[in-house]
């Protein structure tokens, strides 16, 4: 997947009419739709640098087969999310960006290995976190790191995302999920 420049990402906002802001992130769903890897772009917004991550926007094959809710695995709806993210504590073990406003979630029970969208759309709660995958070394399976959260994929990338989001002083974040276009 390419990295999109600022330009591009401000016109496809306008597109949208989406709001651009200062400090915010990005995630762009991959057209190729890999199973079970992290082929999804995480984009961190910091005044007019961006930083470009590895991630996934889609539930893992495991959350894939067996679902955690009986309507379905959890998709995020690509949309503009404004100030819906907190940092907290995810699953109570360590800092990340957790759901603080309800989101529109697609749901996928078709029980196979693709994350796909659905007819079945739900608005709520659900704990659709921004967050790591191993603590330790860059995760190259989805695998149970995601049952619909958005998931770096490199513990690094995504402790430099918090430093970063920690400096804002917000308690707030946005997160605009796009398309690969």
């Amino acid at each position: 997947m390419k990295n999109y420049s600022i330009d591009e990402l401000k016109n496809e906002f306008t597109r949208l009419n989406y709001k651009w802001n200062d400090f915010h992130f990005i995630g762009v769903r991959s057209k190729a739709n890999l199973q079970n890897v992290f082929d999804d772009l995480f984009i961190l917004v910091n005044g007019n640098k961006l930083s470009y991550f590895s991630c996934t926007t889609n539930p893992g094959t495991h959350w894939l087969r067996n679902l955690l809710n009986s309507k379905g695995a959890a998709l995020l709806v690509p949309n503009q999310y404004v100030n819906t993210w907190k940092i907290g504590l995810h699953q109570s073990k360590y800092e990340a960006f957790l759901q603080a406003k309800e989101v529109k979630v697609y749901r996928d029970a078709n029980k196979n290995d693709v994350a796909e969208e659905s007819n079945v759309i739900e608005t709520g709660f659900f704990g659709i976190n921004i967050h790591r995958a191993n603590e330790f070394a860059v995760s190259k399976l989805i695998d149970k790191w995601s049952a619909g959260c958005q998931v770096l994929n490199n513990p690094a990338d995504f402790t430099e995302i918090l430093f970063q989001a920690k400096q804002t002083k917000q308690n707030e974040f946005t997160y605009t999920l796009l398309k690969e276009y």
